[in-house]
Parts: structure tokens; C-alpha cells; sequence
């Protein structure tokens, strides 16, 4: 057996061993008696600003540095804006893209149009959440040297003192959703080896803050994950997400009892994106009702308050009817399974098409 075989092999092996310790002795996710693990709150009423706004795509940039320092700067314009208008905030949540737009193109295109993090991007917007004594978020896509060849959807969360206090990775990508699919990296196609790296419990993070327990992300059209989000402890429910359905903001807070919001992407009218795809961006409540809301496409800021402390009070994990569902669910077979981006860097996909070409071949249901 060859060395790069071997140290593979070894690799498999020591991934495996990390799975079955993790099944034998999982640490405790979810609590059995309905309560959920929080700090104290530092205030009864807390402000989240939602920032919708036009980043510069890398692509269309004289150079990728340049494009950068201008998306930055945009940032810090939209965070000095936010904190110094209306009710001083405690959350600013950006949109998927802020620092990179989003770009198109093979993967090896697209890893040039990327940020690391922590990085020169997040001590810049650090300095202004420190300044501002603020909570700010945003999503990029990234790269990490730990994963060659992939590229990430991250989203920091920077804490008033300045530092990344967590980054959380994307779940999972839509699937089928039309003839090209997402070629992204997401926890659920590499679960094993995320799992063995970062552990079980970063899978569905929540970061218990002093203003709530929030989490953030990038998924749509998916129950499954917010609900579990939503069981380890999630009070406020942060996403970033282009080309969003509101419907899916409104039905998600009150499925599961949180609070949420959305930040969208806006669209210049010389992008040849339709206007209607941008912006949209919102606040609701536990019962989905609009706390807060920019219909339009233009770039701006919307602002809500959330009364986090008589929120809290007395209040459970949702009541899911896990028990009555779970002898369907235990015979639910997942179309692709687990890991399928689990591979060297030459045999990841390269195009949309490519990832739709293995997700194809990985399928369990479509016939060969």
C-alpha cells in the first residue's frame, strides 16, 4: 500500500473511531425536561437593526483587494449609520454576500472571490462593533486552509469587544430546487469530518449572549433544521439568505417561538437582476407577525425591538410531537447521503452542473 493510501485509510479509520466515541458518549444536545441552558440578560429590551444594501461583486472589481477595502468600508458606512440613527443597536445583521457579492463562475474562479476568518475584513468590522458596543453579523464566502479546495458559507458573529465570538457554518444546501445545484461545502456534506474536527455539539450551535441566545443562518425552505435549533436553545433566530421566500421568516418563527430576522442582498437596476429579488428584508415575532420590514429594493435600514426578558420568562423548548412522528421518520430514507463533498480537491465538483452530476450518481432513489 502507497503512502498517500495508507495516510488515507488512516484518515477514514481515525474518523470512524471519532464517530462511534461520539455515539457511545454524545454529550447532551437537548435537555429532557423542556428548559434550555442562557446567561443573564444584561437588558430587558434589545435592538436588532437588519442592513439591506448593494455589495460590489469581487468579479466586477479592478482587484480582488480593492473590491474588498470597498465592501468593507461600505460595511462600516451602513454600521456607522445604524449607530448613530434611531434606537442605539445591540444586534446589525448584514446579508449573505457583504464583503464578496456573489460571484459565478467554476470553483477554482470562485475560490479567488473569498475571505478567511478570522481575517483583515473581520478586525476592520471589529473595530466598529467595538466602537458601537455592538453585536454585528453578516455571512461570506469563505476558505479555510483546514479544507483545501472547498468553499465555505460562514457567518461570523462579532462581539462588542471586537472579536469573532463564533462562526457558524451553513447546515445544508437546497437540493432539486432546479437543474443546477449549489456546490457549496455545508456541515451536512461533510458531517463526519466536521463532526470529528469542531464535535457534535457545533453542528446546531447556539451562542448564549447577554442580550438572548441567538444563532445564525443561511438555510431556507428547511423546518428540520431551524426546529433543531430551536431544541437546543435558540431564542433569536439570525439569517442571511438571498433571493428569500418572507413566507418561510414568518412560518419558521412560529413553528418554532423565536424571534428572527432576515437580511437580503439589494440589486442595482444596471445588475440584470430583476428588482424584485432584492431587498425584502425583515423582523417578526414568535407568532410571524412583521415587526419590521423594507419591501423594497432600496438600500437601507430596518430596526425592531425585542422584549427579551418577558420572552424568557417561563418560557420552554417548542413542543414537538417527536414521539408521534418518529416511526415515519425512522423509515425516511434521505435522497443523498452524508459526506457526498467529502473528497480530495481535484475530484470536487467544479461547476453546478458537476454538483448536480454527483449528487445524481450519489442518489438512493433515482434508478441506475
Amino acid at each position: 500500500m502507497s503512502r498517500p493510501t495508507l495516510a488515507a485509510a488512516l484518515g477514514v479509520a481515525a474518523l470512524s473511531l471519532g464517530a462511534l466515541a461520539a455515539a457511545a458518549n454524545p454529550p447532551q444536545l437537548v435537555r429532557p425536561d423542556g428548559s434550555y441552558p442562557t446567561v443573564p440578560l444584561e437588558k430587558d429590551v434589545v435592538v436588532i437593526k437588519v442592513v439591506q444594501h448593494a455589495p460590489l461583486t469581487l468579479q466586477k472589481a479592478p482587484s480582488i483587494r480593492e473590491g474588498l477595502a470597498t465592501n468593507v468600508e461600505r460595511m462600516a458606512s451602513w454600521i456607522q449609520k445604524a449607530c448613530s440613527s434611531g434606537k442605539k443597536p445591540d444586534f446589525i445583521l448584514f446579508n449573505e454576500f457583504p464583503l464578496t457579492g456573489y460571484s459565478s463562475g467554476t470553483r477554482e474562479e470562485k475560490l479567488k472571490f473569498t475571505i478567511q476568518v478570522p481575517g483583515p475584513e473581520t478586525a476592520r468590522i471589529g473595530e466598529l462593533a467595538k466602537a458601537c458596543d455592538t453585536y454585528v453579523i453578516f455571512g461570506s464566502y469563505a476558505t479555510d486552509p483546514e479544507w483545501p479546495g472547498h468553499i465555505l458559507s460562514l457567518n461570523p458573529v462579532i462581539g462588542r469587544d471586537g472579536k469573532v465570538k463564533h462562526v457558524y457554518w451553513k447546515s445544508r444546501n437546497v437540493i432539486r430546487l432546479n437543474d443546477d445545484e449549489i456546490p457549496t461545502t455545508t456541515v451536512e456534506n461533510v458531517r463526519d469530518r466536521f463532526r470529528s474536527k469542531y464535535g457534535i455539539e457545533e453542528e446546531f450551535p447556539v451562542l448564549m449572549t447577554e442580550y438572548g441566545n441567538i444563532a445564525v443562518s443561511t438555510v431556507q425552505l428547511d423546518p428540520f433544521v431551524f426546529a433543531a435549533y430551536a431544541m437546543r436553545g435558540v431564542e433569536i433566530m439570525l439569517r442571511t439568505a438571498t433571493l428569500f421566500s418572507k413566507t418561510d421568516v414568518q412560518a419558521i418563527a412560529l413553528y418554532n417561538n423565536v424571534y428572527s430576522a432576515m437580511s437580503n442582498i439589494t440589486f442595482p437596476a444596471d445588475s440584470g437582476v430583476p428588482g424584485s429579488f432584492g431587498g425584502g428584508s425583515l423582523v417578526v415575532d414568535p407568532r410571524g407577525k412583521v415587526l419590521a420590514e423594507d419591501p423594497s429594493n432600496d438600500e437601507g435600514i430596518v430596526e425592531a425591538e425585542v422584549p427579551i426578558a418577558a420572552f424568557r420568562k417561563g418560557r420552554t423548548i417548542p413542543r414537538y410531537p417527536l414521539e408521534v412522528v418518529k416511526p415515519v421518520f425512522d423509515q425516511y430514507v434521505q435522497e443523498v447521503p452524508l459526506n457526498h463533498l467529502d473528497l480530495p480537491p481535484a475530484k470536487l465538483p467544479q461547476t453546478t452542473k458537476d454538483m448536480k452530476d454527483l449528487l445524481d450518481r450519489n442518489s438512493r432513489w433515482k434508478k441506475r
